[in-house]
């Protein structure tokens, strides 16, 4: 696993594959290989090359407990491009990520060729304030929850109805919550960065293609939060996954899938012109 300094710190980036890149930032408190399962073998399958990120904060990338701020991340997409030779490159972005990927494309524009935002706001609403608040407090108060209660927990959060009525499914994601659960204090530097304030207005200068998908039941980030977002940028197409919570992308990985890799080799996102935008089915709405 590569490891370069890039903008002060140190980040940690997987390589897969040959071909035009895809670079994929995730969520808060995930590792890159959270993309391995399911997305990775995808875009290797339709010809992409994909970088998977370790985002600051998540080991063996630096833990900057001095702190650091949205800007900070999105620099540190863009130094990895820049490392890469990539740009412009299409980008992913998860949650956080996506928050993350907006700045980025507002940034530097010139290192993105087309992006897809997952389950992104470009605001802090009431709830989303009330849960990242309470975050950062659990974390700074040194708690650290049973592992089976931090899984029930995520369970409830970022699964589909779905999901948690089918016994089956739910017993192995309850093992690996349980496995996988994150203690919020080594997390800490990214907790409270969705604090934002409403940056949807900004969003209209964001010229590159985007797809934004919502995931129909994300309580995390509810898909009216991630909607906006598309409704901001001008010319973005919104498509959202039934059937799934805040983990769309491992839930209905399938449809996530094609999702991605429809929209990356559509003439639009490849940044050959066309005057047939790209569509994702009957959900989409341009």
């Amino acid at each position: 696993m590569p490891v370069v300094r890039i903008n002060g710190s140190r980040l940690s980036y997987e390589e897969h594959g040959a071909g035009d890149p895809v670079v994929m930032v995730t969520g808060t408190g995930a590792p890159g290989r959270m993309w391995r399962t399911h997305q990775v073998p995808a875009l290797k399958a339709a010809g992409f090359k994909v970088v998977t990120v370790d985002n600051r904060g998540i080991p063996p990338s630096d833990p900057c407990p001095e702190g650091f701020t949205l800007d900070d991340m999105a620099a540190d997409v863009a130094g990895l491009i820049e490392h890469l030779g990539a740009g412009p490159c299409r980008v992913v972005g998860f949650s956080l990520g996506g928050i993350v990927v907006q700045e980025l494309i507002l940034a530097r524009p010139e290192l993105v060729r087309s992006a897809v935002l997952m389950a992104t706001s470009g605001r802090a609403d009431t709830f989303a304030t009330a849960q990242a608040v309470a975050e950062m407090d659990l974390a700074d108060s040194g708690v650290k929850l049973p592992p089976r209660y931090a899984a029930y927990v995520n369970a409830l959060q970022s699964l589909s109805p779905q999901t948690l009525g089918d016994e089956e499914q739910l017993r192995d994601w309850l093992d690996i919550f349980e496995i996988s659960a994150i203690d919020l204090g080594s997390v800490r530097g990214q907790l409270g960065l969705q604090l934002i304030p409403n940056r949807l207005p900004a969003y209209g200068a964001i010229r590159c293609p985007c797809l934004v998908l919502g995931f129909q039941h994300d309580l995390t980030v509810r898909p009216q939060l991630t909607r906006e977002v598309a409704d901001s940028i001008p010319g973005a197409v919104y498509t959202e996954i039934p059937g799934c919570g805040h983990y769309g992308y491992l839930e209905k990985p399938a449809a996530v899938n094609a999702a991605l890799v429809d929209f990356f080799t559509a003439p639009a996102a490849a940044g050959v012109p066309s005057r047939t935008r790209w569509r994702a089915g009957a959900e989409s709405r341009p």
